[in-house]
């Protein structure tokens, strides 16, 4: 199964990642990876990005005698998290719609 995916929605589910505990670069990109073929150099960018725009903080944590840098939500990336989730909701709905045939575009 293969269906593209937008920056929009790796930044959505980088968010979603971020919304139960913080975690560093390589575990949210294993992560996505679940469901999107994204390289970490696509990854990091991302995380860069929402970092810029406050909807993520970073701290550096010690582990196994290295640093690591890891990403925690912030209030303003939960409330887009929210916005990011009622979207998602509506696109579905539409796509499913279309798919069970409930949607149908009137041709005029």
């Amino acid at each position: 199964m293969y269906f593209p995916t937008s920056s929009v929605l790796i930044e959505f589910l980088i968010l979603a990642v971020l919304d139960g505990e913080d975690s560093y670069g390589y575990e949210i990109s294993q992560t996505i990876k679940l469901i999107a073929n994204i390289k970490e150099s696509t990854l990091y960018p991302i995380l860069k990005k929402l970092e810029k725009s406050r909807f993520l903080t970073t701290y550096s944590q010690e582990f196994q005698g290295r640093k690591r840098k890891y990403y925690s939500l912030t209030d303003l990336g939960r409330e887009q998290l929210i916005r990011l989730k009622e979207d998602w909701r509506v696109y579905t709905d539409t796509i499913d719609g279309i798919i069970e045939g409930g949607i149908r575009h009137d041709k005029n």
